[in-house]
Protein backbone atom coordinates (compact mmCIF):
# COMPACT_ATOMS: atom_id res chain seq x y z
CA UNK A 1 0.00 0.00 0.00
CA UNK A 2 1.28 2.85 -1.03
CA UNK A 3 2.75 5.48 1.88
CA UNK A 4 1.37 8.48 -0.11
CA UNK A 5 5.53 10.29 -0.41
CA UNK A 6 6.02 12.14 -3.67
CA UNK A 7 7.63 10.18 -6.04
CA UNK A 8 8.54 11.33 -9.77
CA UNK A 9 6.00 8.16 -10.97
CA UNK A 10 3.21 10.45 -10.00
CA UNK A 11 -0.11 10.23 -12.68
CA UNK A 12 0.47 12.96 -15.27
CA UNK A 13 -3.08 14.84 -15.38
CA UNK A 14 -3.57 14.67 -11.47
CA UNK A 15 -5.58 17.35 -9.87
CA UNK A 16 -3.22 20.60 -9.01
CA UNK A 17 -3.37 23.86 -6.90
CA UNK A 18 -5.42 26.07 -10.09
CA UNK A 19 -3.46 28.98 -8.53
CA UNK A 20 0.17 30.19 -7.13
CA UNK A 21 -0.77 30.99 -3.59
CA UNK A 22 1.44 32.57 -0.68
CA UNK A 23 2.28 29.97 1.97
CA UNK A 24 1.71 26.94 -0.92
CA UNK A 25 2.75 23.49 0.41
CA UNK A 26 3.91 22.09 -2.30
CA UNK A 27 7.67 21.76 -1.06
CA UNK A 28 6.48 20.50 2.21
CA UNK A 29 4.24 18.03 1.13
CA UNK A 30 6.29 14.69 1.94
CA UNK A 31 7.31 16.24 5.24
CA UNK A 32 3.57 16.25 6.21
CA UNK A 33 2.61 12.94 4.89
CA UNK A 34 5.09 11.07 6.31
CA UNK A 35 3.71 12.32 9.75
CA UNK A 36 0.38 11.22 8.96
CA UNK A 37 -0.66 8.60 11.60
CA UNK A 38 0.23 5.14 10.44
CA UNK A 39 -2.86 3.53 9.79
CA UNK A 40 -3.36 6.31 7.14
CA UNK A 41 -0.22 5.50 5.45
CA UNK A 42 -0.74 2.34 5.45
CA UNK A 43 -4.03 1.78 4.42
CA UNK A 44 -3.99 4.83 2.07
CA UNK A 45 -7.46 5.38 3.49
CA UNK A 46 -8.92 8.38 5.18
CA UNK A 47 -12.67 8.53 6.62
CA UNK A 48 -12.91 12.40 6.82
CA UNK A 49 -10.38 14.74 5.90
CA UNK A 50 -10.63 18.72 7.06
CA UNK A 51 -8.97 22.03 6.30
CA UNK A 52 -9.89 25.16 8.01
CA UNK A 53 -7.43 27.26 5.97
CA UNK A 54 -7.40 25.61 2.51
CA UNK A 55 -5.35 28.44 0.53
CA UNK A 56 -4.25 26.91 -2.70
CA UNK A 57 -4.90 23.35 -1.24
CA UNK A 58 -1.39 21.18 -2.31
CA UNK A 59 -1.91 19.21 0.25
CA UNK A 60 -5.37 18.45 -0.10
CA UNK A 61 -4.98 17.52 -4.16
CA UNK A 62 -2.28 15.77 -3.62
CA UNK A 63 -4.33 13.31 -1.21
CA UNK A 64 -7.38 13.51 -3.32
CA UNK A 65 -4.87 11.81 -6.07
CA UNK A 66 -2.68 9.33 -3.53
CA UNK A 67 -5.62 8.88 -0.78
CA UNK A 68 -8.87 7.46 -1.22
CA UNK A 69 -10.81 10.24 0.76
CA UNK A 70 -14.80 9.36 1.93
CA UNK A 71 -15.40 12.85 3.00
CA UNK A 72 -13.86 15.91 2.46
CA UNK A 73 -14.59 19.48 4.12
CA UNK A 74 -12.35 23.09 2.57
CA UNK A 75 -12.47 26.32 4.56
CA UNK A 76 -10.97 29.52 3.55
CA UNK A 77 -12.22 33.04 5.07
CA UNK A 78 -10.68 34.39 1.80
CA UNK A 79 -14.26 35.48 -0.46
CA UNK A 80 -12.14 35.43 -3.62
CA UNK A 81 -10.67 31.73 -3.24
CA UNK A 82 -14.03 30.10 -2.51
CA UNK A 83 -15.30 31.99 -5.48
CA UNK A 84 -12.57 30.11 -7.36
CA UNK A 85 -12.87 26.69 -5.48
CA UNK A 86 -17.14 26.67 -6.11
CA UNK A 87 -16.97 27.64 -9.97
CA UNK A 88 -14.39 24.96 -10.47
CA UNK A 89 -16.39 22.78 -8.60
CA UNK A 90 -19.82 23.10 -10.49
CA UNK A 91 -19.23 25.47 -14.00
CA UNK A 92 -15.64 24.35 -15.11
CA UNK A 93 -16.80 24.31 -18.49
CA UNK A 94 -18.36 27.45 -18.64
CA UNK A 95 -15.17 28.97 -16.83
CA UNK A 96 -12.51 27.54 -19.18
CA UNK A 97 -14.20 29.26 -21.93
CA UNK A 98 -13.86 32.51 -19.97
CA UNK A 99 -10.20 31.98 -19.40
CA UNK A 100 -10.06 30.94 -23.39
CA UNK A 101 -11.57 34.34 -24.34
CA UNK A 102 -9.58 36.48 -21.89
CA UNK A 103 -5.93 34.19 -22.55
CA UNK A 104 -6.50 34.79 -26.94
CA UNK A 105 -6.83 38.16 -26.06
CA UNK A 106 -4.03 39.02 -23.95
CA UNK A 107 -1.58 36.63 -25.87
CA UNK A 108 -2.12 38.41 -28.51
CA UNK A 109 -0.63 41.53 -27.48
CA UNK A 110 2.32 43.32 -27.09
CA UNK A 111 4.27 43.91 -23.69
CA UNK A 112 2.83 47.38 -23.49
CA UNK A 113 -1.07 46.49 -24.14
CA UNK A 114 -0.85 43.19 -22.11
CA UNK A 115 0.31 45.56 -19.15
CA UNK A 116 -2.75 48.01 -20.23
CA UNK A 117 -5.20 45.13 -20.50
CA UNK A 118 -3.59 43.62 -17.01
CA UNK A 119 -4.38 46.98 -15.39
CA UNK A 120 -8.28 46.97 -17.21
CA UNK A 121 -9.55 43.93 -15.73
CA UNK A 122 -8.13 44.52 -12.28
CA UNK A 123 -10.03 47.95 -12.32
CA UNK A 124 -12.74 46.18 -13.11
CA UNK A 125 -12.36 43.15 -10.84
CA UNK A 126 -11.96 45.65 -7.87
CA UNK A 127 -14.73 47.40 -8.94
CA UNK A 128 -17.33 44.69 -9.01
CA UNK A 129 -16.13 43.81 -6.00
CA UNK A 130 -17.80 46.61 -4.09
CA UNK A 131 -21.81 45.31 -5.23
CA UNK A 132 -20.84 41.38 -5.89
CA UNK A 133 -22.98 38.78 -4.12
CA UNK A 134 -20.20 36.81 -2.49
CA UNK A 135 -23.21 34.78 -1.04
CA UNK A 136 -25.65 33.25 -3.73
CA UNK A 137 -23.94 31.96 -6.39
CA UNK A 138 -25.17 33.21 -9.64
CA UNK A 139 -23.76 32.88 -13.00
CA UNK A 140 -21.36 35.89 -12.28
CA UNK A 141 -18.96 33.50 -10.36
CA UNK A 142 -18.07 32.43 -13.58
CA UNK A 143 -16.56 36.17 -14.59
CA UNK A 144 -15.26 36.48 -11.39
CA UNK A 145 -13.35 33.32 -11.05
CA UNK A 146 -11.98 34.03 -14.68
CA UNK A 147 -10.51 37.34 -13.52
CA UNK A 148 -9.20 36.02 -10.63
CA UNK A 149 -7.52 33.43 -12.65
CA UNK A 150 -6.03 35.56 -14.66
CA UNK A 151 -4.74 38.10 -12.71
CA UNK A 152 -2.97 35.50 -10.29
CA UNK A 153 -1.68 34.04 -13.54
CA UNK A 154 -0.12 37.39 -14.78
CA UNK A 155 0.64 39.17 -11.61
CA UNK A 156 4.29 39.81 -9.89
CA UNK A 157 5.18 36.78 -8.63
CA UNK A 158 1.77 35.24 -8.81
CA UNK A 159 0.98 37.15 -5.26
CA UNK A 160 -2.59 37.65 -4.21
CA UNK A 161 -2.61 40.43 -2.61
CA UNK A 162 -5.01 42.68 -0.74
CA UNK A 163 -4.83 46.89 0.55
CA UNK A 164 -6.85 47.33 3.83
CA UNK A 165 -9.93 48.45 1.43
CA UNK A 166 -10.19 44.89 0.01
CA UNK A 167 -8.94 45.97 -3.15
CA UNK A 168 -6.54 43.16 -5.16
CA UNK A 169 -3.47 45.45 -5.45
CA UNK A 170 -0.31 43.27 -6.90
CA UNK A 171 1.06 44.89 -9.92
CA UNK A 172 1.51 43.07 -13.71
CA UNK A 173 4.08 40.82 -14.19
CA UNK A 174 6.14 40.13 -17.08
CA UNK A 175 5.53 36.77 -18.44
CA UNK A 176 6.27 35.50 -22.26
CA UNK A 177 3.80 32.96 -22.19
CA UNK A 178 1.39 32.28 -19.19
CA UNK A 179 -0.93 29.85 -18.93
CA UNK A 180 -4.08 31.29 -18.25
CA UNK A 181 -6.52 28.78 -19.31
CA UNK A 182 -5.33 25.24 -18.12
CA UNK A 183 -7.64 23.60 -19.37
CA UNK A 184 -7.03 19.72 -17.91
CA UNK A 185 -6.34 20.86 -15.01
CA UNK A 186 -9.92 22.75 -14.25
CA UNK A 187 -11.48 19.65 -15.10
CA UNK A 188 -8.89 17.38 -12.87
CA UNK A 189 -9.57 20.08 -10.32
CA UNK A 190 -13.23 19.52 -10.93
CA UNK A 191 -13.30 15.81 -10.56
CA UNK A 192 -11.99 15.73 -6.84
CA UNK A 193 -14.17 18.75 -6.00
CA UNK A 194 -17.54 17.23 -6.74
CA UNK A 195 -17.98 15.51 -3.15
CA UNK A 196 -16.06 18.44 -1.19
CA UNK A 197 -17.93 20.11 0.80
CA UNK A 198 -16.61 23.55 0.25
CA UNK A 199 -17.16 26.42 2.95
CA UNK A 200 -16.24 30.58 3.19
CA UNK A 201 -15.44 31.24 6.80
CA UNK A 202 -13.13 31.82 9.65
CA UNK A 203 -11.13 28.09 10.71
CA UNK A 204 -13.77 27.71 13.91
CA UNK A 205 -16.70 26.87 11.35
CA UNK A 206 -15.29 23.57 10.31
CA UNK A 207 -15.90 22.69 14.19
CA UNK A 208 -18.92 20.70 13.08
CA UNK A 209 -17.47 19.04 10.80
CA UNK A 210 -14.42 18.08 12.78
CA UNK A 211 -14.74 14.68 14.76
CA UNK A 212 -12.84 11.40 15.98
CA UNK A 213 -10.65 10.19 13.75
CA UNK A 214 -10.96 13.10 11.06
CA UNK A 215 -7.77 13.88 9.81
CA UNK A 216 -7.61 18.12 10.12
CA UNK A 217 -4.94 20.21 8.75
CA UNK A 218 -3.77 23.81 9.80
CA UNK A 219 -2.14 25.64 7.68
CA UNK A 220 -2.58 29.37 9.23
CA UNK A 221 -1.25 32.48 7.71
CA UNK A 222 2.27 32.07 8.93
CA UNK A 223 3.37 34.73 11.89
CA UNK A 224 6.12 36.69 10.79
CA UNK A 225 9.63 35.24 11.41
CA UNK A 226 11.24 38.36 11.88
CA UNK A 227 10.57 42.27 12.05
CA UNK A 228 10.99 43.03 8.43
CA UNK A 229 9.31 40.12 7.31
CA UNK A 230 5.37 41.20 8.03
CA UNK A 231 3.61 39.45 4.85
CA UNK A 232 1.46 36.75 6.38
CA UNK A 233 -0.99 36.11 3.79
CA UNK A 234 -3.43 37.25 1.29
CA UNK A 235 -6.67 38.75 2.96
CA UNK A 236 -7.28 42.08 3.84
CA UNK A 237 -7.21 41.58 7.74
CA UNK A 238 -4.05 40.42 9.15
CA UNK A 239 -4.09 36.75 10.72
CA UNK A 240 -2.54 38.32 14.24
CA UNK A 241 -1.40 36.83 17.35
CA UNK A 242 -4.69 37.10 18.96
CA UNK A 243 -5.79 35.02 16.05
CA UNK A 244 -2.43 32.38 16.70
CA UNK A 245 -4.08 32.16 20.39
CA UNK A 246 -7.13 31.54 19.35
CA UNK A 247 -6.17 29.04 16.82
CA UNK A 248 -4.10 27.25 19.58
CA UNK A 249 -7.27 27.25 21.83
CA UNK A 250 -9.17 25.57 19.01
CA UNK A 251 -6.60 22.82 18.64
CA UNK A 252 -6.15 21.77 21.86
CA UNK A 253 -10.78 21.37 22.00
CA UNK A 254 -10.54 19.97 18.92
CA UNK A 255 -7.77 17.30 20.21
CA UNK A 256 -10.26 16.48 23.00
CA UNK A 257 -12.79 15.10 20.11
CA UNK A 258 -9.66 12.30 19.45
CA UNK A 259 -8.77 13.82 16.25
CA UNK A 260 -5.31 13.47 14.51
CA UNK A 261 -4.31 16.67 13.92
CA UNK A 262 -1.43 18.17 12.00
CA UNK A 263 -0.21 21.86 11.82
CA UNK A 264 2.45 23.97 10.26
CA UNK A 265 3.95 27.49 11.00
CA UNK A 266 6.59 29.50 10.67
CA UNK A 267 9.53 28.84 13.43
CA UNK A 268 10.47 32.80 15.21
CA UNK A 269 13.73 30.26 16.00
CA UNK A 270 15.01 30.83 12.46
CA UNK A 271 15.95 34.83 13.96
CA UNK A 272 15.69 34.34 17.40
CA UNK A 273 16.81 30.85 19.56
CA UNK A 274 15.19 32.36 22.30
CA UNK A 275 11.42 32.99 20.81
CA UNK A 276 9.52 29.91 22.58
CA UNK A 277 6.17 31.33 21.03
CA UNK A 278 4.93 28.37 19.44
CA UNK A 279 6.73 25.75 21.61
CA UNK A 280 4.96 27.69 24.89
CA UNK A 281 1.45 27.58 22.82
CA UNK A 282 1.30 24.25 21.77
CA UNK A 283 3.15 22.84 24.94
CA UNK A 284 2.40 19.27 25.26
CA UNK A 285 1.79 18.46 21.57
CA UNK A 286 4.53 16.82 19.53
CA UNK A 287 6.69 20.26 17.61
CA UNK A 288 9.29 19.23 15.39
CA UNK A 289 11.42 21.65 12.96
CA UNK A 290 12.04 20.72 9.47
CA UNK A 291 13.65 22.47 7.23
CA UNK A 292 11.61 24.45 4.18
CA UNK A 293 12.82 26.53 1.07
CA UNK A 294 11.69 30.08 1.35
CA UNK A 295 10.54 31.24 -2.19
CA UNK A 296 8.88 34.46 -1.52
CA UNK A 297 10.86 37.48 -1.12
CA UNK A 298 11.86 39.79 -3.82
CA UNK A 299 15.72 39.39 -2.88
CA UNK A 300 16.61 36.53 -4.75
CA UNK A 301 19.38 36.29 -1.99
CA UNK A 302 17.13 35.56 0.60
CA UNK A 303 14.98 32.95 -0.74
CA UNK A 304 17.00 30.24 0.81
CA UNK A 305 16.20 27.24 3.08
CA UNK A 306 14.67 28.22 7.13
CA UNK A 307 13.16 26.10 9.19
CA UNK A 308 9.46 25.42 9.63
CA UNK A 309 7.22 23.82 12.39
CA UNK A 310 5.00 20.90 12.29
CA UNK A 311 3.24 20.15 15.05
CA UNK A 312 0.80 17.22 15.70
CA UNK A 313 -1.76 15.79 18.55
CA UNK A 314 -0.88 12.55 17.61
CA UNK A 315 2.87 10.22 17.24
CA UNK A 316 3.67 9.34 13.90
Amino acid sequence: MTTGLITKNQPKRAARPFLKWVGGKNLLINELISRFPQNIKDTGKIKRYVEPFVGGGALFFYLMNNFKIEKSFLFDINRELIVGFKVIKNNPSELINELKIIENRYVRREVVNRKKMYYQIREKYNKQMLKFNFTDYTDNWVERAAYLIFLNKTCYNGLFRQNSKGKFNVPSGRYKNPTICDEVNILEVSKVLKNTKIVCGDFERAKRHITKNSMVYFDPPYRPISSTSNFTGYFKDDFNNEDQIRLAEYFKKMNKKGAYLLLSNSDPKNYNVDDDYFDDLYSGFNIERVTAKRVINCNAEKRGEVKELIIRNYDA
